[in-house]
């Protein structure tokens, strides 16, 4: 299921995706159901995608939510990550997934997991498998590489045609004066 979900760098929350478009994904928010398209300068990131560190091998993230779920008995998490300081987060954390890498997972890493693990929740997301792994990442990076080698490719017609003419301009042979 978390293969349909993404987090948007520079949009807050959620969003699970809707469809393709020629130069864009439609996407839908979690928290109020707008849909709005996405495009190739936004970074997009499949929740499936996502692990966290730990002292031994990382762990996928839906590894983790489960583990969460499983001690929130897949209800609104018992920590408030907006007013909940540092330490309380670690010792919070600490009983979800103890062999977590405390120098490299941060107190704002744990506060947005569990704000995601909650915007989950709300939106009646409860399964928190994945099929198959890394396909709508590979399908959205699909898409932004070909805008993006579009894009490409409109710049250099451009600076091509721009430099004729202005080869043109210039009268090369010609004398001056």
């Amino acid at each position: 299921m978390l293969k349909n979900i993404l987090a948007v760098t520079g949009k807050p929350g959620l969003f699970k995706l809707v469809s393709r478009g020629n130069n864009m994904l439609i996407v839908e928010s979690l928290l109020d159901g707008k849909r709005m398209p996405t495009y190739a300068r936004d970074k997009i990131v499949s929740l499936a995608d996502v692990s966290m560190f730990t002292e031994g091998d990382d762990i996928a993230l839906n590894e983790v939510l489960t583990k969460l779920g499983e001690k929130e008995g897949l209800k609104v998490a018992s920590i408030d990550p907006k007013k909940a300081d540092n330490d309380q987060l670690r010792a919070y954390f600490a009983q979800v997934l103890p062999t977590y890498d405390r120098d490299r997972v941060y107190p704002s890493d744990i506060r947005k997991l569990v704000i995601w693990y909650n915007i989950l929740i709300h939106a009646g997301i409860t399964d928190f498998t994945v099929e198959e792994e890394g396909e709508v990442a590979a399908e959205a990076q699909k898409s932004v590489d070909k805008d993006q080698q579009k894009a490409a490719q409109k710049v250099q017609a451009k600076t091509s045609g721009k430099a004729a003419g202005a080869a043109a301009k210039t009268g090369v042979g010609a004398k001056k004066g």
